[in-house]
């Protein structure tokens, strides 16, 4: 007889919708139906894990009900301007139904589709709290596989023996087996904390085994991790583009610009104002969750950014703030250097302009 197992799906798509968002604002657009949502630790040990800025969240019905039938919807708003969606769904079953489960929602498009619906919907009628909200989003999608309950109650470790190979088809969404090469690729990344559960986060899921509070903590945290991972791609996407415009506009400046001495003030102060705007948005998505005596979140937040790749976003991010950097020193030096150049020649043209009125007998 097949091993059943309970838990849920929980299906993740985020959404870059605005700047920023005035979490004040929301509630009172919601009408008291948004609650500001605090950290919930996985352990009762004393630990300082707080949000900066706690996200509000919201359940369907204050939108109109879920987005897609069968699946219990809500909505979490946060202040750097991210709307999370979650769908989730109990499951009971076996572990065939639970990797036919994982294939079917992994495949996509309908669900893609209704979430983006539902989110834009939610950002037009949240608008009034939006800054600079976005014509175009940028979007993650992230889906936890979650067991709160397996035949026999077996450890971590006797679980990963027994059903690793289902546990990576999970993360893979695959029908077929995987090659032994996959399968241990995608289990080394792993965590327990206690003997009794077992996070394996993927760059696309996760696979989580804990009782109902520690799975609550990790979907916390896998969330979180992916809306720092959607906020780096906003800015490297941006930082893109603000220095393909920087160099254009180095490249060509008006014609009367370098007579003046002008022809890079206006791409120094356009520089330091990229600098300044986009140094604060990091400094505000990197302090916007603290994690102080809290191991188990903190560990898992680690290894959840490490399989995201969010350090190499990060480090893009932090290349091309050093490029403009770079670029507005330069720009800085050249403005000094033409502005000494236009001072020298006016100072030669005040000479001349003498010595032409002295030759003409006008000064002596």
């Amino acid at each position: 007889m097949a091993a059943s197992l309970s838990g849920q799906l929980c299906a993740f798509f985020l959404f870059d919708v605005a700047e920023a968002a005035d979490l004040a604002a929301v509630r009172t657009l919601l009408g008291g139906a948004g609650e500001s949502r605090r950290f919930a630790a996985r352990t009762p040990v004393p630990a300082y894990a707080q949000y900066a800025q706690p996200p509000v969240q919201v359940d369907a019905e204050a939108f109109g009900g879920s987005p897609v039938e069968g699946w219990t919807a809500r909505l979490r708003i946060y202040d750097y301007g991210i709307v999370s969606l979650a769908l989730s769904q109990p499951f009971d079953g076996t572990w065939a139904e639970f990797l036919a489960l994982s294939q079917t929602v992994m495949s996509g498009a309908p669900l893609d589709a209704a979430a983006e619906a539902y989110c834009r919907a939610a950002a037009t009628r949240l608008r009034p709290a939006l800054q600079e909200p976005r014509e175009t989003f940028l979007s993650e999608d992230y889906f936890v596989f979650g067991v709160t309950r397996a035949e026999g109650a077996p450890p971590a470790d006797a679980l990963l023996a027994a059903h690793g190979d289902d546990i990576a088809r999970l993360l893979r969404g695959e029908a077929e087996p995987l090659s032994a090469q996959e399968r241990d690729e995608v289990l080394r990344h792993r965590l327990s904390y206690l003997a009794s559960d077992l996070v394996v986060p993927s760059w696309n899921g996760a696979f989580v085994y804990d009782n109902d509070a520690g799975l609550a903590g990790a979907l916390e945290i896998l969330e979180f991790a992916n809306s720092q991972l959607l906020q780096f791609r906003y800015y490297d996407q941006r930082l893109d583009g603000d220095l393909k415009r920087i160099y254009a506009r180095l490249q060509a400046p008006r014609w009367y610009e370098p007579w003046i001495g002008r022809r890079y003030t206006a791409a120094a102060r356009e520089l330091h104002q990229v600098l300044i705007d986009v140094n604060d948005l990091t400094d505000r998505t990197e302090n916007a969750l603290k994690l102080v005596g809290d191991v188990y979140a903190a560990r898992l937040l680690g290894l959840a950014a490490t399989r995201l790749g969010l350090a190499a976003w990060k480090d893009a991010v932090k290349d091309k703030l050093k490029t403009l950097d770079d670029i507005y020193r330069f720009a800085v030096d050249q403005t000094s250097m033409d502005r000494g150049e236009v001072l020298e020649a006016s100072i030669v043209l005040i000479l001349v302009f003498e010595l032409v009125l002295f030759f003409m007998g006008i000064m002596k």
